[in-house]
């Protein structure tokens, strides 16, 4: 399910009234802990953020002209999505990720490659995802990028 948006009010106005404040809580821990220099943005019809052009002129290989995608956040219909390519592209992040989630929830971690669901709204570990936010610079993020992805 995807919300196209123009920016997190619009995004939130078109979420259900009961995730509205815990997504704007998720939002601002993420904001508030990333590293200088990701800018802030919606694509894909999720929040994110990203590597802007200024920075970053090669964008993202898969869109061509567009920032490079780091971390987004969705409002999906059975939860609330949180997606971090640095855990996708870096084992001993996923790892200690991993490692660490028991600490921050009883819950059982539901997890893709890079997305974490939380259909709980009142279990998401804020400080959790604040921590992991905090872990990779845009450059750290552009050098995985590179070694990983970029052909």
């Amino acid at each position: 399910m995807q919300i196209e948006s123009v920016s997190l009010d619009d995004y939130l106005s078109k979420i259900p009234e009961e995730r509205q404040e815990v997504f704007r809580k998720l939002f601002d821990t993420i904001n508030d802990n990333l590293p200088e220099g990701f800018s802030q943005g919606s694509s894909y019809g999720m929040i994110g953020w990203g590597v802007p052009l200024t920075i970053y002129p090669a964008g993202y290989h898969c869109a061509p002209g567009t920032p490079l995608p780091f971390i987004s956040i969705a409002s999906q219909k059975n939860f609330i999505a949180f997606y971090h390519m640095g855990m996708y592209a870096k084992p001993d992040l996923l790892d200690w990720f991993v490692n660490e989630f028991p600490k921050y929830s009883k819950r059982k971690l539901d997890m893709g490659k890079s997305c974490v669901r939380f259909k709980k709204m009142d279990d998401i570990p804020f400080e959790l995802l604040a921590e992991i936010s905090k872990k990779m610079t845009v450059q750290d993020w552009i050098d995985c990028y590179e070694a990983n992805f970029k052909k």
